[in-house]
């Protein structure tokens, strides 16, 4: 997946690729790309709603971590989208939303 919209106060990008993995309600995603060195995001699925935690370290050396709710649906031409509503633990420019979208 990457970034299709992001907010103002994210990090992430379309240059960020996320590679998920589920194992029953269980989903792990290691991601890097354009400003992300290496983050990774640990989390549980439940009624079609991802809730997670992240760490990342960005290439300017930053360390970042949060938790995030994720809505999930499916586009028009069948993509999965997931609609990221984040709230930063280690800055103080704290919530915003991004919208992923399946590559």
């Amino acid at each position: 997946m990457n970034v299709i919209e992001t907010a103002a106060n994210g990090v992430v990008n379309k240059d960020t690729i996320f590679i998920f993995t589920q194992i029953k309600d269980h989903v792990y995603a290691a991601y890097a790309g354009g400003k992300i060195e290496k983050g990774f995001l640990v989390g549980k699925i439940t009624d079609h709603q991802l809730k997670f935690s992240y760490c990342q370290l960005q290439t300017d050396g930053t360390l970042d971590n949060g938790i995030s709710s994720c809505g999930l649906s499916i586009s028009e031409e069948g993509k999965i989208i997931l609609t990221e509503h984040f709230e930063w633990s280690s800055r103080e420019d704290k919530a915003g939303t991004n919208i992923f979208r399946e590559i």
